[in-house]
């Protein structure tokens, strides 16, 4: 990473930082990456993403490595395990989402259908420069509402199209730095060229 300038987000906590450095708006393939993400930006809706990033590992180990087959077959005394465990974001209708998300993806790929292509064809035209400051970031745009409406009906719940958004940020559909960013130049003009 380039060194002058400020980071848009992240600065002055090494676990942020590494974050925005090298993951947030790069590319990310292969349909389990894609399914941790995505669950882990339904568990940031109302909370800071930094509460998640620092529970990230406990998710992880909890969640059975985001492997959708072995979480798709958590039952209710998964649950009520889950709920217990300090070490995550105990919200039940969070964690019964997650396993729902799981079976979708698992019904998904049984169907010969791919989370990466669903992903990425919603990825929108790259811009034509990058944004002057947050507030010219929008929180939905007409893709993220078209992958919400994608993923629900393929039995994803928990998925608006902020949540989505989020996901595409996160995912590297969108580069979001702001142009004053040192990563901004790090990235490619086109990640949804990258498939």
């Amino acid at each position: 990473m380039s060194t002058s300038g400020l980071r848009c987000f992240g600065e002055g906590d090494a676990l942020y930082e590494e974050y925005h450095d090298t993951e947030w708006a790069r590319p990310v393939h292969g349909d389990q990456a894609l399914f941790e993400r995505l669950v882990l930006e339904g568990f940031q809706s109302g909370l800071s993403w930094l509460i998640v990033l620092r529970k990230r590992a406990a998710f992880r180990l909890a969640f059975a490595g985001f492997d959708p087959a072995l979480l798709g077959a958590f039952g209710t005394a998964d649950v009520d395990r889950l709920m217990l465990d300090a070490s995550l974001i105990r919200n039940r209708r969070k964690i019964d989402a997650a396993i729902t998300n799981a079976r979708a993806l698992t019904r998904m790929q049984a169907g010969g259908r791919s989370m990466d292509q669903l992903v990425w064809s919603h990825a929108p035209a790259p811009r034509t420069h990058q944004p002057d400051s947050f507030t010219d970031v929008p929180a939905t745009t007409p893709e993220s509402v078209a992958l919400s409406k994608a993923l629900k009906s393929a039995g994803f719940v928990f998925i608006g199209p902020t949540t989505a958004y989020a996901a595409m940020q996160a995912c590297g559909l969108v580069n979001d730095h702001l142009a004053t960013c040192p990563v901004t130049g790090d990235l490619p003009r086109s990640p949804a060229g990258l498939r």
